[in-house]
């Protein structure tokens, strides 16, 4: 049934996005040239990103074939069940989201919620998730940027496959380092304790949205969070995978 409710939903946004374009025709975010289809980007553009190939299923780490690595089949009681980076995080994608996250371009966060919806639309399968869970920024950082760019990736996402968008069920409770700046190790300490499920949480599938998975350890910090509210089964929807900490 909810496969069902979800495939309706992509029809009625599908009718919607006609009559858009209809009215104003798309352009494209990257170049500026005219949008192919029903997006903000044209097909150049759009083949020249770097899109992220076979990866493993639980952590996203590239792999020869579809499957899963050695490090998560060692870790059988990680309580992310699987998954999902849409980009490798280089190029024009890691401009689109320097330029979100400390420009402000939240036409990036339109264009990168809508491709990812592309992707995900033929991955998720007949196990919807039943609410999008966008990684939360504390309050302070928030002030500063004034917008949460994993909210703004998600808002497109939740829109597109009719999926509850739930902003109010955790929070960021320490404001931590920047963790670009910190190895492996340092990152997880400094999210340990990062995040509080501040109501009850009405779902037993959800997916954790963030705009790079790096080391992994922020949505491993927020997952076990909700894990231990009873959410049964969590999933990361990560827009790109970093391979290296950026600099």
């Amino acid at each position: 049934m909810k496969a069902v409710n979800l495939w309706r939903r992509v029809q009625v946004d599908g009718w919607l996005q006609r009559g858009q374009f209809a009215l104003l025709p798309a352009r494209c975010t990257l170049c500026g040239g005219a949008g192919e289809g029903y997006a903000d980007i044209c097909g150049k553009c759009r083949a020249e990103l770097p899109w992220l190939g076979p990866a493993c299923r639980r952590c996203a780490l590239p792999l020869a074939a579809e499957g899963v690595c050695g490090r998560c089949v060692s870790r059988p009681d990680d309580p992310i069940a699987r998954t999902t980076a849409v980009f490798q995080y280089h190029g024009t994608v890691t401009g689109l989201i320097l330029g979100l996250k400390y420009g402000g371009r939240l036409s990036a966060a339109r264009l990168l919620g809508g491709l990812m919806a592309e992707v995900l639309l033929e991955r998720i399968g007949v196990a919807v998730p039943e609410a999008l869970v966008p990684v939360p920024l504390h309050r302070t950082r928030l002030r500063e940027r004034g917008f949460n760019q994993a909210v703004e990736i998600a808002r497109p996402l939740a829109a597109r496959l009719g999926i509850e968008l739930d902003l109010n069920s955790c929070e960021r409770v320490r404001n931590t380092a920047e963790q670009t700046r910190l190895d492996s190790v340092q990152r997880s300490r400094n999210l340990k304790g990062a995040f509080r499920v501040v109501r009850h949480v009405p779902y037993r599938r959800v997916a954790i949205v963030d705009d790079v998975l790096t080391t992994g350890s922020t949505v491993a910090s927020l997952a076990g969070s909700l894990r231990a509210t009873g959410v049964e089964e969590i999933e990361v929807w990560s827009c790109a995978r970093a391979f290296v900490v950026p600099g």
